[in-house]
């Protein structure tokens, strides 16, 4: 299989370059495209905006989601790519620092595949970031494509 993106929607610099970092530490090959909120990963995604004319047969491979975006929030990103048929079977993992209960469950009810709090510290961060990217780009296999029946 080719390698695919890996998006990253992301609002902090700063654990926007650590992630870059641990990836590249690991030696991932795929691509990550970086939306800094949730209106530009939702134009990336469905192909408008900025990104009007993309291929979006193209998927990423998986989505990092932030929660507490500029513009548009990521849970209702998350709704928004649940709600419709093209990615509604897009891996999407929460990567943020929210400890909150209700911003968890919401997540999962919403059709999160995983929600990861964002450690303070960097070691574990970087583990985190490092398990999650082996675990989605490499061993998880895509769903099939076509017909449900």
């Amino acid at each position: 299989m080719a390698n695919r993106t890996i998006l990253l929607v992301e609002d902090d610099p700063n654990d926007e370059a650590l992630v870059l970092r641990i990836l590249a530490k690991i030696n991932l090959a795929n691509e990550v495209v970086i939306a800094r909120d949730g209106e530009e990963a939702l134009d990336y995604l469905f192909g408008r905006g900025g990104h009007a004319g993309r291929d979006t047969s193209v998927m990423p491979q998986v989505v990092f989601l932030d929660l507490k975006l500029p513009k548009v929030d990521g849970l209702e990103v998350l709704e928004q790519l649940r709600a419709a048929p093209e990615t509604r079977l897009l891996p999407v993992v929460l990567l943020t620092s929210s400890n909150e209960r209700q911003d968890r469950r919401r997540g999962y009810a919403l059709g999160a595949n995983s929600f990861v709090r964002k450690p303070v510290d960097f070691t574990e961060f970087a583990d985190a970031v490092r398990q999650l990217a082996l675990y989605w780009v490499l061993l998880n296999e895509d769903p099939p494509t076509g017909p449900t029946s």
